[in-house]
């Protein structure tokens, strides 16, 4: 089996802390999370998250204007990457060696502006063409402010920029030295007059977090932390004078063409250079009690946005400073705003609750609202066509996502206290099951989005793990508290049918036999596992033993074996029927994790913790997927029983386990440094922001400040029915592993079977030019070239086809090929999920293909369904046909409301025609005659 799978998309998580940035087109906006970056396409309505990481979290993002493909990521402690959107890759990196507060890329594309500290430093944009050895070059360092700058705004020429500081200022810049004429200084003449000196923006009584140019950048707006506005107006020297004389226009002339001349400037750069600029106005945002904590302009508009630490935001015109909208999207501080090219969106990211909106402030209505778990995902299901995916949080919330676009579809929030485990009905009814700690399990309907049926046990009790019959008419769940009871319920009904009894601890999984026996595997912390015939209760069900408490179990898709994890950090491998063990997987050493910050104890002996807390059995049984409470997921094979792959979670330093030293250097008398309650931005908080109430599962809140950190471990895991990709729910959100990942394409791979020397492209093309179908076709089957298959596919006759597959030779390893032809070319989006080239526009002749495919060699198939390269290729096939369906339905339901439109408007139109006909006096015989040409 393949076992190349490669990071495809982050789910669950859209927005983190840091900064919302628009593409120039303003069709899509670019979204930190944690330590990687996400791209929603407001456009194509999807999502995709870039495969490289950071150190730490992203804290700001830069686009470039010119090469919208161009991003510079930082994370919080200045280490930054410059990468390349479309080729999903990384160009260069740099450590800035402090916290970057601000970057931004020039009008031009050829500098960086980024904040060093009280420092500005501009950098030349490296080259995308070829690797270079130093591709950062500094161009120059600016100083002058006291304090941390927060923000650096460039001018339209990329010739000056603004910045703003927590030292209440604001200050103008010009990129390279400006030498000006002695008469165009600010003071008297002589050599220590003739360079441009930074100009000085003060009287703001809180830290300036942004500073805008205004569209003719005769205007500069200030914004501070307190809610404060300041309007600034250049003044020219013909107005203002020099030394209290004036000046007359020719000597404006005269003085700015001396600018130009001695600095070598463009007229708009000489006219800033000599500009002075005074206080015009103070405007204030009247909001008690809150302060600014992000804002932007939109020059062309006049538009300044705000947004507020209460969760909303309001737009205002400059510089008469209007308000012309305000609306609350949050509960908590809006961390970032951004405006795209026209000003017509707005996008917002709230880091409290993990938020990401899009506003359109004219029709006042979402572009996008997406939002996350807001505590840690616990649970994973899929769809039986994997084009949806489920998932259960600590917050209480049931979430349904589209794995195509990565975008959230619904959200249930009954639920009040966390999700523990959630399981799609295999009848196809769409029906999802959760099971949850406030003693329920809710039956959700997936057609009309509601709660239909709620199962609760005679006396409370928290539920810690589910499972479905497979026919969909059975539901049980494991207690974790109070009782140690298996329930099970009947789903129509809502009964509860019996009650398992015979468990001594906590029921930590459960799963049901896919083969439809009716064997309920469960195991617990009293160290066995169980096997019960829920069905069938004439004989006594003996525990078997184990080691360790057990943790996870699961069947194998043929129903014929059973894994269980144990807290030893062993997998057993059982037969299901007889209940003897067969086999025995050491994985502690696989699965050690990294070191905590708080530990006192040396890697080795924190690494025995470690064990795997969920499992999944490969489509075709071959091989196991396992995660636990450490950093890495496993691939193991059940024939050889060793290690086939391993994935980590995540590189992000600043969570728990992610390293495997710890630096002593960061180690302190109070103890370890990171720990330490220390706030980065006292005066950017009150007393009542400093207290932390996010305690994982209270409702209320808890007044206590936590100095615990997160840490990478995996909740649950689960393959999708294709076998294709598998998804993760992690602390870091629900990570999706595919086999068809972007920059991953299988057009671009070579995996070729009983490879020969004389078969070759051209020689398969030879054969069929020849005419030669079947040759042609068994020759691109083996080279196993997608472009390749396709061309001959397409190319066979359609009266040749049950020829062709009569004669096919050695089926048993050709038809899992073909099925999955098939299915590439039933696909209109091609062969990936999240790819958007064109598949066969033959229809008809691929249904032809599959039903002549299916007839002969039917029988073929349902004897190895579920085993080997068969079982992955069904359920490719049955994907593909149910995607194929929903779109003829769809094209169907628009054609007859584009029908019905059709006939209203004629009806209407007729209608018009007999009174128009009447009102004219034209008799019956117009009318008919009238009704004749209609």
């Amino acid at each position: 089996m393949k076992t190349s799978y490669q990071f495809a998309n982050l789910l669950g998580s859209v927005y983190t802390a840091g900064n919302v940035v628009f593409t120039p087109d303003g069709e899509t906006v670019l979204s930190p999370v944690g330590n990687r970056l996400s791209i929603f396409h407001l456009g194509r309505n999807t999502s995709t998250t870039l495969p490289f990481e950071t150190r730490k979290p992203i804290a700001r993002v830069a686009l470039s204007p010119t090469d919208p493909d161009l991003v510079l990521v930082a994370d919080v402690d200045g280490r930054s990457l410059l990468a390349d959107i479309r080729r999903r890759s990384v160009i260069a990196s740099i450590h800035f060696k402090r916290p970057l507060r601000a970057a931004k890329f020039s009008n031009d594309g050829k500098y960086i502006a980024i904040s060093h500290g009280p420092q500005v430093q501009v950098w030349k944009v490296p080259s995308t063409i070829g690797r270079q050895f130093n591709p950062f070059e500094l161009h120059r360092t600016y100083t002058g402010h006291f304090d941390d700058v927060l923000s650096i705004e460039w001018s339209r020429d990329s010739n000056f920029f603004l910045t703003t500081s927590k030292d209440h200022t604001c200050r103008l810049y010009s990129r390279d030295p400006i030498v000006l004429p002695p008469d165009a200084s600010r003071e008297g003449s002589g050599p220590s007059t003739m360079k441009f000196r930074p100009k000085t923006f003060s009287g703001h009584r809180a830290p300036v977090i942004s500073a805008f140019w205004s569209q003719d950048e005769r205007e500069i707006y200030t914004v501070a932390r307190d809610g404060a506005c300041f309007t600034w107006r250049g003044k020219d020297l013909s107005s203002a004078g020099i030394d209290g004389g004036d000046v007359d226009s020719e000597d404006e002339a005269a003085l700015a063409s001396s600018a130009m001349a001695a600095g070598n400037l463009t007229h708009e750069a000489a006219r800033i250079a000599t500009t002075r600029w005074g206080l015009l106005k103070r405007n204030y945002f009247s909001r008690p009690d809150t302060r600014v904590t992000c804002a932007a302009f939109h020059p062309s508009s006049s538009i300044l946005v705000a947004g507020f630490s209460d969760g909303v935001f309001g737009l205002w015109t400059m510089p008469s400073f209007d308000s012309i909208h305000t609306l609350s999207i949050s509960s908590t501080d809006i961390s970032s705003v951004a405006l795209n090219a026209t000003g017509e969106w707005l996008a917002f990211g709230a880091g409290g609750l993990g938020q990401l909106l899009v506003w359109e402030w004219q029709s006042e209505s979402y572009i996008l609202k997406q939002q996350g778990h807001y505590f840690d995902m616990n649970a994973i299901a899929y769809t039986a066509d994997g084009s949806v995916a489920a998932t259960g949080g600590d917050d209480g919330k049931v979430k349904l996502w589209n794995v195509e676009s990565g975008f959230c579809i619904a959200t249930f929030s009954e639920h009040s206290a966390p999700v523990t485990a959630l399981e799609f009905s295999k009848g196809g009814a769409g029906v999802l099951f959760s099971a949850s700690l406030d003693g329920t399990v809710r039956a959700w309907d997936l057609l009309r989005y509601r709660n239909f049926r709620t199962f609760t046990s005679p006396s409370p009790c928290q539920f810690g793990s589910l499972a479905v019959e497979p026919n969909g008419e059975v539901v049980c769940a494991g207690g974790t508290a109070d009782s140690f009871d298996v329930f099970l319920w009947n789903v129509q009904t809502g009964k509860l049918l019996d009650v398992l009894s015979g468990h001594e601890g906590p029921v930590a999984s459960m799963m049901f036999s896919p083969n439809g026996s009716g064997m309920l595997a469960t195991t617990s912390w009293d160290r066995t596992f169980r096997v019960w015939e829920i069905f069938r209760r004439t004989a006594t069900v003996e525990p078997v033993s184990l080691n360790a408490e057990g943790l996870a179990i699961a069947f194998r898709p043929d129903g014929l074996e059973v894994c269980v994890a144990t807290l030893d950090g062993q997998l057993g491998f059982f037969d299901a029927r007889t209940a003897k063990q067969t086999a025995v997987i050491e994985c502690r050493r696989d699965i050690a994790g990294g070191r905590s910050v708080d530990d006192k104890i040396s890697r080795n002996a924190n690494a025995g913790g470690a064990a795997f807390t969920t499992l999944s059995y490969t489509a075709d049984g071959g091989a196991l997927l396992a995660g636990g409470n450490a950093n890495f997921i496993c691939l193991y094979s059940i024939a050889e029983r060793v290690l086939l792959n391993r994935w980590q979670l995540s590189l992000d330093l600043s969570l728990d386990g992610t390293q495997d030293r710890l630096d002593s250097r960061k180690l302190t008398e109070a103890g370890a440094a990171d720990l330490l309650d220390v706030v980065a931005n006292e005066d950017e908080l009150s007393v009542q922001e400093r207290i932390d109430r996010s305690l994982p599962g209270a409702q209320s809140g808890d007044m206590a400040k936590r100095t615990t950190r997160r840490k990478a471990r995996t909740k649950a895991i689960r393959f999708d029915p294709t076998g294709r990709s598998f998804a993760a729910a992690t602390t870091l959100g629900l990570l999706v592993y595919s086999l068809d990942a972007p920059g991953l394409l299988a057009e671009e791979t070579f995996d070729p079977m009983d490879l020969e020397i004389d078969l070759t492209p051209s020689a398969v093309r030879g054969a069929l030019a020849k005419g030669d179908c079947l040759l042609a076709l068994v020759g691109a089957l083996r080279l196993n070239e997608v472009p390749l298959m396709r061309q001959v596919f397409d190319a066979i006759p359609i009266e040749e086809v049950p020829l062709i597959l009569a004669r096919l030779p050695n089926a048993d390893k050709y038809v899992p090929s073909l099925l999955r032809l098939v299915a590439m070319q039933l696909r209109p989006n091609g062969t990936p999920i999240l790819r958007s080239t064109s598949g066969s526009p033959h229809l008809e002749f691929n249904l032809s293909f599959l039903s002549h495919l299916l007839s002969i060699h039917g029988r073929l198939i349902q004897r190895n369904a579920n085993r080997g390269e068969f079982a992955t290729a069904s359920r490719a096939v049955g994907a593909a046909l149910n995607e194929l369906r929903k779109s003829v339905r769809r094209m169907a339901d628009d054609g007859v409301h584009g029908a019905m439109w059709m006939w209203d408007g004629l009806g209407r139109a007729e209608k018009k025609a007999k009174q128009a006909a009447e009102e004219q006096g034209a008799g019956q015989d117009g009318v008919d005659d009238i009704e004749m040409a209609l």
